[in-house]
């Protein structure tokens, strides 16, 4: 008998066995919802009947992993660091620690929480920023992030308020769910059907449970709801295929709660505008194409794009992938269009400021930070996607990134990107690469954003090596708050700086100088402890 291994588990099974094991969920009842959601969630949702109510589900759990997440939950964040201090001076593997806090946050949050789905799309970038420091810091980024988990799981309380609870395994003979029909129980805020369908999708190969989830995510380019899935599956390559169900989950999840949500008609424009553009280009019956443009034709791709209404921007984009235009660069133009942002916002107006978030800054969720997250997932979720979802990821980049714009108004089309002006005048005079840095060091620590960009601008333009300015910005990528976004962005910019072609890749590193200015003096709750207990 033919036997193949599960993606999601390593176990051999048997064609018989995985489709039985497919078809269990098409004989559940509402009584599923209940057990995955509780109770009280399901009646103010309006899901469910008290009459209709089963005993609940049982607990989500981790096997050998358990103890471990369960400490991330149920201990203190000032008492939980000494203890994984010593957990990783005994021999435990860092990324052991990042996946328990994964799966941590996970079950508590499942996508639902705002400074929970946050931490959880810090955590990866936490551990990549760790592989670019030496070993007696390593645990830095990764402390400071753990720290922050714990400290919501405790705020939201704790393991008594957990939302993913276990779903029985499907079982029995029956087609694999299709993307669409999780889609259409989505937009139905079906809560146990939706959690079914996508119970049994998750039983293939992983990257074919991502592929039918884009469906849903497709329906609306709000920032989290584009994120959230792109750091979701980027987690899956450090803590394996078999959590891959419980990691995407999230999303189906944070998508049936955005349906709740008394949105802007506006925002479901893309429903409409994707299947319309799909068929008037005819991109389901084209394979991608190979072509590449030369850096002035790139530039104009990039800044059509920012230029454009919303829909003008999808427009462009379909009609270059249709005119055989390689998917990799038009991911390139989106995500410098969407680089323009952050590079000429004047920043947060009187109405916009917040603790934290004063007069003037960027950094947090900023147009220009939110929108460059947002294009870079389209990008990276466009690479491991099926040809009818890389078109439509980048589709829909494009639009996100000029919409972006259009609702702030028209004033970024008239404002200069960095650098620019006297900032720039006086770093031309600059050519010693270690004197740049320093400067720009000092600009940083005195929250001057445009000489900072400027700074780093002349520092690659003079053709100096680009580590020195990544372990600069790094290091403030550690230490401050960020306000959530701090890791995430950081990783977004060294993702970009990697796959940019050598004539606007500096663009990245500018805009991430100009963020990091703006959050300095913020500096992340926990990182004193850290730094003391690994004496970094």
């Amino acid at each position: 008998m033919h036997r193949e291994d599960s993606a999601l588990t390593g176990i051999p099974v048997s064609f018989s066995q995985r489709h039985a094991r497919r078809d269990f969920l098409a004989a559940v009842g509402r009584g599923v919802l209940v057990a995955t959601v509780g109770l009280e969630a399901s009646t103010q949702l309006g899901l469910a009947r008290a009459a209709e109510v089963e005993p609940p589900a049982q607990p989500l759990t981790f096997g050998p992993l358990e103890p471990l997440v369960v400490l991330m939950q149920e201990t203190p964040a000032d008492a939980l660091l000494p203890i994984l201090a010593k957990q990783l001076a005994g021999g435990v593997p860092l990324k052991q620690l990042v996946t328990a806090a994964t799966l941590a946050n996970a079950r508590t949050f499942g996508g639902e929480d705002y400074v929970g789905f946050h931490t959880m799309m810090a955590l990866g970038p936490a551990y990549y920023m760790s592989q670019e420091l030496p070993a007696p810091r390593q645990a830095l980024p990764v402390l400071k992030v753990l720290y922050r988990n714990t400290h919501r799981i405790q705020e939201s309380g704790g393991r008594k308020h957990e939302v993913l609870h276990a779903i029985p395994p499907p079982l029995g003979a029956g087609l694999r769910p299709t993307g669409e029909q999780l889609r259409d129980a989505v937009r139905g805020k079906r809560v146990d059907e939706a959690e079914r369908l996508f119970s049994r999708m998750a039983l293939g190969p992983a990257d074919e449970a991502f592929d039918l989830l884009l469906y849903t995510v497709q329906d609306n380019t709000e920032v989290h709801r584009v994120v959230l899935p792109y750091r979701a599956w980027d987690m899956i390559s450090l803590i394996g295929k078999e959590q891959a169900h419980t990691l995407l989950r999230q999303s189906v999840r944070y998508c049936l709660k955005a349906e709740s949500w008394g949105a802007d008609p506006r925002w479901n424009t893309p429903r409409t505008l994707l299947p319309r553009l799909m068929e008037k280009h005819r991109l389901l019956d084209r394979e991608p194409g190979h072509r590449t443009l030369d850096d002035a034709a790139l530039e104009q791709l990039s800044l059509l794009i920012f230029n454009s209404s919303g829909e003008q921007a999808a427009e462009a984009a379909a009609a270059a992938l249709a005119d055989g235009i390689d998917p990799s660069t038009v991911g390139e133009a989106l995500t410098l269009a969407a680089n323009q942002l952050t590079l000429r916002d004047l920043g947060r107006t009187p109405r916009d400021e917040s603790l934290g978030k004063p007069l003037g800054s960027v950094h947090g969720d900023s147009i220009g930070v939110h929108a460059t997250d947002s294009a870079n997932a389209w990008r990276n979720m466009a690479k491991v996607s099926s040809t009818r979802n890389r078109y439509a990821s980048l589709i829909l980049g494009a639009y996100q990134v000029a919409q972006d714009r259009t609702d702030r108004g028209g004033d970024f089309l008239h404002w200069q990107p960095l650098p620019y002006g006297w900032q720039y005048d006086q770093a031309k005079k600059l050519t010693d690469g270690a004197a740049i840095l320093q400067e720009a060091d000092e600009a940083i620590r005195n929250n001057l954003q445009a000489r900072a960009s400027a700074l780093i601008h002349r520092y690659g333009e003079l053709g100096h090596p680009p580590r020195p300015v990544f372990d600069l910005l790094l290091r403030y990528a550690i230490s401050e708050d960020g306000s959530l976004h701090a890791e995430k962005f950081y990783r977004t910019c060294s993702e970009e700086f990697a796959t940019t072609r050598a004539a606007f890749r500096w663009r990245h590193l500018v805009a991430l100088a100009r963020v990091t200015a703006s959050e300095y003096g913020r500096p992340a709750p926990g990182m004193a402890l850290a730094c003391d207990l690994i004496k970094a």
